[in-house]
């Protein structure tokens, strides 16, 4: 019997931090398929494609160039074929503003990127681990903000 295989992608600038989540992935006990977009335009160019199979999970930074998260949100949630992907902000913030626009705005979780890898890999294992369809329906402002 083979496992299904876990579809995320991660949107995210910064080289560093895509290599990191790409070794905590392979750590961790859930099989994924792992996407890397180097910027929101990127990411949504991809998920336009016509044939693809749409991702379980985004993992999107706010902070990217060319097309940023908050951007990327809104498009995704104003896409009939895309609305109801399950959206991890993935980011260095900790502002409440960041934190409040994107709740408003339809992200399922917020997950401040974590300083250490160790960290970083509990934290990609316990999002993937969630079951969004029960999460999300109990969905407030204290379950929106992941903290570990």
């Amino acid at each position: 019997m083979s496992e299904m295989l876990l579809n995320v992608v991660l949107a995210d600038d910064d080289e560093d931090d895509r290599m990191l989540f790409s070794e905590a992935i392979e750590e961790i006990e859930i099989r994924t398929k792992l996407s890397l977009f180097n910027h929101g335009q990127e990411l949504m160019d991809y998920l336009n494609l016509p044939n693809i199979v749409l991702p379980s999970l985004i993992f999107l930074d706010l902070n990217m160039p060319i097309k940023n998260g908050k951007q990327c949100l809104a498009e995704i949630r104003s896409n009939p074929r895309l609305k109801d992907l399950c959206v991890a902000i993935y980011s260095t913030s900790s502002s409440e503003k960041d934190i409040e626009d994107t709740f408003l705005n339809g992200a399922n979780i917020y997950v401040n990127k974590p300083n250490n890898f160790i960290k970083l890999r509990e934290v990609v294992e316990k999002v993937l681990q969630l079951n969004f369809h029960y999460h999300t329906s109990n969905l407030n402002k204290d379950t929106f903000l992941f903290r570990i």
